[in-house]
C-alpha cells in the first residue's frame, strides 16, 4: 500500500516499487520544475521555491565560471535523473558536473550508470530541509563529492570507502580554492545582479594561486 506524507513544497511517498517509481517519472515528464529522490521504496517529489532556485543557479554558474577561469574541461548536466535499479536508488540533483571523468563522457547524450561513471560533483541546495536523506542515495550511486548549500553556508562532503560522506575543508574538483567562500561572493554582489557576481567569481578564482 502506498502511503503519503505532504508538506507545502513536497510530498513523500512510501512503499513505492521500482516499477512504480519509473512510471511516476514517465508521468511527471521531463519538462517540469519538480525534482525527485528515491531510496528503496521511499520517494520524495519536491517543488523548489524561488530562493532555492536562486542559489542553485548562482552556485552552478560559479562552478562553471571557476572552471572557465582555470581552463578546466567540464560537463554540466543540471538535474539529470540518475538511477540504479541494482541499488534501488534514484535522484535528481540541483546540479551535477563531470570534471575528472569528463573525457570519458565527452559528447554523450545518454547515460547508463551500469557502464558510465557517475558525476564527479553534485550540488544540493537546502539539504537539511529535505525530508529524504540524500547522502545514502549519492553514496550508492558512487558520486565522489557533494556540495551542500544550507542557511548561507556551503559545505563539502567526500565519499569514504564507497559508503558514507565526511565533511572536508578541501574539494577534489578545486583543491586549491576555498570554495566555502562562494556564498559570500554571491551575497556581496547579489544586489548588483548575476553578471556582476560572475565577473567577481572569476576575479576571486584567479586571485588564488
Amino acid at each position: 500500500m502506498m502511503l503519503t506524507k505532504k508538506r507545502a513544497d513536497r510530498v513523500l511517498l512510501y512503499n513505492i516499487s521500482w516499477k512504480q517509481f519509473e512510471n511516476i517519472l514517465t508521468d511527471l515528464g521531463q519538462t517540469r520544475s519538480a525534482r525527485i529522490a528515491y531510496d528503496d521504496g521511499m520517494l520524495e517529489i519536491m517543488s523548489p521555491l524561488p530562493e532555492h532556485e536562486y542559489y542553485k543557479e548562482n552556485i552552478g554558474d560559479c562552478i562553471k565560471d571557476i572552471a572557465e577561469a582555470l581552463e578546466r574541461d567540464y560537463e554540466s548536466l543540471g538535474s539529470t535523473t540518475w538511477r540504479k535499479q541494482a541499488k534501488m536508488v534514484g535522484i535528481e540533483p540541483d546540479n551535477c558536473f563531470y570534471f575528472q571523468n569528463e573525457p570519458k563522457i565527452r559528447g554523450q547524450l545518454h547515460y547508463d550508470l551500469n557502464c558510465d561513471p557517475p558525476p564527479d560533483l553534485a550540488l544540493e541546495i537546502d539539504h537539511t530541509s529535505k525530508s529524504l536523506n540524500r547522502f545514502p542515495i549519492y553514496a550508492r550511486l558512487g558520486v565522489p563529492e557533494l556540495w551542500c548549500y544550507d542557511d548561507g553556508r556551503l559545505k563539502i562532503y567526500l565519499l569514504q570507502d564507497d559508503e558514507t560522506y565526511q565533511e572536508s575543508l578541501f574539494s577534489l574538483v578545486f583543491p586549491n580554492l576555498p570554495v566555502q567562500e562562494i556564498p559570500e561572493v554571491i551575497n556581496q554582489y547579489r544586489l548588483q545582479g548575476r553578471r556582476k557576481i560572475r565577473q567577481e567569481i572569476r576575479k576571486w578564482t584567479i586571485s588564488h594561486p
